[in-house]
């Protein structure tokens, strides 16, 4: 009887520290995209989406910046694909923060003022967090 009894308090300890909740691991902050389409006031020029492509690479030297795509747009003959412009860039942040203080870094404020404003037709920006 004293081994059913010890064995039931026992089984009971078990279930009771297995349920309490266990603290959460710390969240891994979510990452910022910063998306930009360029679409050129002479569409198709190859020497000025190269241009775009060799400056918006430099952007990974900005502090703040963790990774930075660009490239040309892909072709697609779905409905759904736009494929009309001509550049496409994506930077990544660890934070708005981060973001905000590329936005405003020399480098970055010269480019798109001695680049893409003298260049592109139109600009348009995604950002969002994930």
């Amino acid at each position: 009887m004293k081994a059913l009894r010890r064995n039931t308090l026992l089984c009971f300890a078990f279930a009771v520290i297995g349920c309490q909740q266990q603290p959460a691991a710390p969240k891994a902050e979510a990452a910022v995209n910063h998306v930009v389409l360029c679409w050129l006031k002479e569409p198709g020029n190859v020497a000025q989406r190269a241009l775009i492509i060799e400056v918006s690479k430099k952007f990974r030297k900005i502090p703040g910046v963790i990774d930075v795509r660009v490239g040309e747009s892909i072709p697609s003959d779905r409905d759904i694909v736009d494929d009309s412009f001509d550049v496409g860039i994506c930077l990544t942040y660890a934070s708005v923060e981060d973001m905000n203080a590329y936005l405003e870094h020399p480098d970055h404020v010269k480019a798109a003022k001695e680049v893409l404003g003298p260049i592109a037709k139109k600009i348009v920006v995604y950002d969002f967090g994930g």
